[in-house]
């Protein structure tokens, strides 16, 4: 457009010049200029119809799958001399194959197809248009157009399953699940001793106690298993995932609340996740397939960024219910142990999942006496700083991201099959 502007511009100069000054010469070259801008405004009023379908290799993969995008383009309007096809939702991504923007001629009728293969990381590509510019040879009049397609791509986190979680939360709901409720009742493990009611099995009679207390019947309760609400927070902050070099472990923090939530989904619980970085991304609690399929894709979407308006870790207290057992996934910073002591005031059981950074961002220094020291500084202050949060109730887990996240887990919040409580209760394990 800055180019037919100018000849535009020098065409008319030229003219006027030529006019007023009687000058042959001048009106000679304002000609061949007019002609080329006649040409150009001709060829550029063609209007593209193109029709395109696009398939993609798999819609669900893994980090580091490999992926394949194709389009089939066929013009059904006239002939292009010039056409520029620019896949929006892949430009930024770095291509093992093929790239996502070509420059092509297509005839009347003609038809290519066009493919490019990359290796994805975690997140969501939506493949919903392509921008189109067409243009003649001249290049006077290019046009962009916006052409819509079908397709998307999710990247999900490393899937990751875990076993039973041991978690203690203060209020449990009605339904039944596997967390101890703090309440007799139906159960496997051991709770108290009642007075004997009409109904009661007799493999439930403490047979010993009866034998002091001859004139009463006594019967074992048993404490009830219920599910609870879980509430997540995933640490999106800038100041929190990224390193020098741009090495981040946002990667590892989106794995470990993925596999959280489904462990605590598949038990029966209400999960609620809270994405805290740039923006705080809220999916409210629910239960089931639905739940996790939402809470999935909002891991996915998530991106680390940095807020301006609340530079420390908050957590709204509406967005939980009470007594709800919470989980932080962070790194953590220093600042933050003020947040989790308010939570614990508050009644909320808090468990933290804390990816090491100094761990993380040591391995990616050179080995040298000075690095040495600096790491031992930091690695000794983060240990009091999680020593400190620890005394404050708060249970936390160290994640050297280097060792699978299942592994850490299971030996920290792993909870025995129902049976094998049983056994160790009754004394058989």
């Amino acid at each position: 457009m800055a180019r037919i502007l100018f000849l535009g511009l020098l065409t008319g100069l030229l003219l006027l010049l030529g006019l007023a000054l009687l000058n042959g010469p001048l009106l000679g070259l304002a000609i061949p200029l007019a002609v080329y801008l006649l040409a150009g405004w001709w060829s550029g009023e063609r209007t593209p119809e193109l029709e395109i379908q696009r398939s993609v290799s798999e819609e669900r993969v893994v980090p580091g799958a490999t992926v394949t995008v194709s389009l089939r383009v066929r013009n059904r309007g006239p002939a292009l001399e010039e056409v520029l096809l620019e896949d929006v939702g892949l430009l930024d991504i770095e291509m093992i194959e093929g790239s996502p923007r070509r420059r092509l001629a297509l005839p009347r009728g003609g038809e290519v197809i066009l493919s490019c293969t990359f290796r994805a990381r975690r997140g969501y590509y939506p493949l919903h248009h392509l921008r189109l510019t067409t243009s003649d040879h001249l290049g006077l009049l290019p046009r962009v157009t916006h052409v819509a397609t079908e397709g998307q791509l999710f990247v999900l986190p490393l899937p990751v399953r875990l076993r039973r979680l041991e978690i203690r939360p203060r209020r449990t709901r009605i339904y039944s699940g596997s967390i101890p409720a703090r309440e007799g009742g139906p159960g496997v493990e051991f709770f108290g001793v009642r007075d004997y009611q009409t109904g009661d099995s007799l493999r439930w009679i403490n047979w010993r106690l009866n034998a002091r207390h001859p004139e009463s019947l006594f019967s074992n309760e048993f404490e009830q298993e219920r599910v609870a609400d879980v509430g997540i927070i995933l640490d999106a902050r800038l100041v929190t995932n990224l390193f020098g070099g741009d090495r981040s472990l946002f990667d590892y923090s989106a794995s470990a609340a993925a596999a959280l939530a489904d462990a605590f989904l598949g038990t029966g619980n209400r999960v609620g996740l809270l994405i805290y970085g740039k923006y705080a991304q809220w999916t409210a609690p629910g239960y089931g397939r639905l739940q996790r399929e939402r809470i999935l894709q909002a891991i996915v979407r998530a991106e680390i960024g940095e807020t301006q308006d609340f530079p420390k870790l908050i957590v709204p207290r509406r967005l939980f219910p009470a007594y709800s057992q919470m989980v932080l996934v962070s790194p953590l910073q220093t600042d933050d142990a003020d947040t989790l002591f308010k939570l614990r005031s508050m009644g909320y059981p808090v468990i933290v999942v804390a990816p090491d950074p100094v761990s993380h961002e040591i391995r990616h220094l050179p080995d040298t006496p000075s690095i040495r020291l600096a790491a031992r500084i930091v690695q000794l202050e983060r240990r009091l700083m999680l020593r400190r949060v620890q005394h404050s109730g708060v249970q936390v887990i160290n994640w050297d991201v280097e060792v699978p996240f299942e592994q850490v887990v299971s030996a920290a919040l792993s909870r025995p099959p129902s049976y094998l409580r049983a056994l160790t209760w009754a004394g058989v394990a």
